[in-house]
């Protein structure tokens, strides 16, 4: 009878074993959930004073208070650490807001995140300044961003779309307010169409004008079609493109001037120009020259971006520049232009130096983050803007057939825009329109 019994116990522990092992691999979520997460919180809770004091981030306390320590406590006088003033368990990891004591700056956690992440047995530590004197850990418990799975609240709003997922399970949102002219850089394979399809798939929900500039002839934007209010596939037609945009850019500052506001979002919804979003496939066929002949149409070209670089936010227009490298080889302006836009996004590339196109002079510590992707990973990249601040992303895959299916559904968001009507591209008859059941086939620009 004692064999049977120790043999069926033995089966049931290996049974457990294995089961949490393949949910650890293959549901990480749900390991997390139900045994990742109460072992780290005690871990944390446990071992915290002992930890803190043991990565240096720990301070004297002030002569005061050892006073009252030593003489009326009757007890040692110890480092104080950082005091923990929220401790929360999330679907990914925890998050725990510290208050520092004098003496200790953001910084001085920052450097330590490393040795915290291996203490406390999580995957990442990610250190946020949430006010002064406060800080936030936002420990992940497993590797978020090998199967990439969006909050269910991430929606597209007003000018902000979701389009990653960031590596402390945050949402990684392109906000055209905060940040309107942005650069995606990558090498081929690396993430860079996938970025695109989920942020024209975000923008098609919204009232705003699209605006594709593909220069492959448009194997790449085409298929959006739908929903773009204009698409040129050829720089000459990119050229006049970009010159109508500049033209509507002066339209509207006067539109400004003349109800004194600052930007279109201070004007009457009765009188707001819709929204224009720019978005430029392989920029380096904008700057490209074969003969002395295409000068004139490259400087051109580079004015007008230079100049919806620097002055289009107020009125609403923002650029979304795609390319592999940008750089002083492109020529003059390129630099220029790349100055102006503030939001970086970095994917897999061939060599450092085309990291720090993109990132070295807004956050030069992710360089060596960005140059170390590796290819079995598309998708990822590192995110970060003129703050200083960065962080690691993943996008999630999203097929073709799925953004032009968003494209079709809300074909009917296309905006009245006489200015680009020359430019509107074609569109198959069996696609809806506003007020309509079909749409009448629309000349090809090129």
């Amino acid at each position: 009878m004692t064999d049977p019994m120790m043999w069926l116990e033995t089966t049931g522990a290996l049974a457990g074993a294995g089961g949490l092992g393949y949910g650890k691999v293959r549901a990480p979520r749900v390991y997390w959930s139900l045994v990742g997460a109460p072992l780290t919180w005690g871990r944390f809770t446990f071992s915290y004073r002992s930890t803190m004091d043991v990565c240096g981030l720990t301070v004297q306390p002030s002569g005061l208070r050892a006073f009252f320590t030593r003489n009326l406590a009757r007890r040692e006088v110890q480092p104080v650490p950082p005091k923990v003033r929220r401790l929360r368990v999330t679907s990914t990891g925890l998050r725990v807001t510290l208050r520092l004591p004098a003496g200790l700056e953001p910084a001085d956690v920052v450097a330590s995140s490393e040795r915290l992440r291996h203490a406390w047995g999580v995957h990442s530590v990610l250190v946020m300044e949430t006010r002064p004197g406060y800080v936030e850990l936002r420990m992940t418990g497993y590797d978020v961003l090998g199967r990439v799975r969006m909050p269910r609240t991430a929606r597209p709003h007003d000018m902000v779309v979701p389009v990653a997922l960031r590596e402390d399970g945050t949402a990684f949102e392109r906000d055209y307010r905060k940040a309107p002219m942005a650069l995606t850089l990558g090498a081929n394979h690396s993430g860079k169409s996938m970025y695109q399809r989920n942020l024209i798939k975000g923008l098609a929900q919204l009232p705003v004008a699209l605006v594709g500039i593909d220069c492959k002839r448009g194997v790449e934007q085409s298929a959006f079609a739908p929903r773009l209010s204009a698409l040129v596939t050829t720089p000459d037609d990119a050229a006049s493109l970009l010159d109508v945009l500049v033209a509507e850019m002066e339209d509207r500052f006067d539109l400004l001037s003349q109800h004194q506001a600052s930007d279109i979002w201070e004007l009457p919804e009765a009188v707001r120009p819709v929204p224009v979003v720019v978005l430029v496939d392989e920029a380096a066929e904008l700057f490209l020259i074969s003969s002395r002949k295409d000068e004139e149409r490259r400087e051109r070209i580079v004015t007008a971006l230079v100049r919806l670089a620097q002055m289009a936010r107020a009125v609403g227009i923002y650029l979304e520049i795609c390319a592999q490298r940008f750089g002083h080889e492109l020529g003059k302006g390129a630099t220029m232009l790349r100055a102006q836009l503030t939001g970086r996004v970095v994917h897999r590339v061939n060599d450092k130096q085309t990291a720090e196109m993109g990132l070295a002079d807004v956050a030069p510590d992710a360089v060596p983050v960005a140059s170390l992707i590796p290819m079995e990973r598309p998708g990822t990249a590192v995110a970060a803007d003129s703050t200083g601040g960065w962080s690691k992303i993943r996008t999630p895959h999203t097929t073709r057939d799925e953004a032009v299916a968003a494209c079709r559904e809300f074909a009917h968001l296309v905006p009245a825009f006489p200015a680009l009507e020359p430019f509107r591209p074609f569109v198959p008859a069996e696609v809806p329109a506003p007020g309509s059941s079909l749409v009448k086939p629309r000349p090809v620009t090129d």
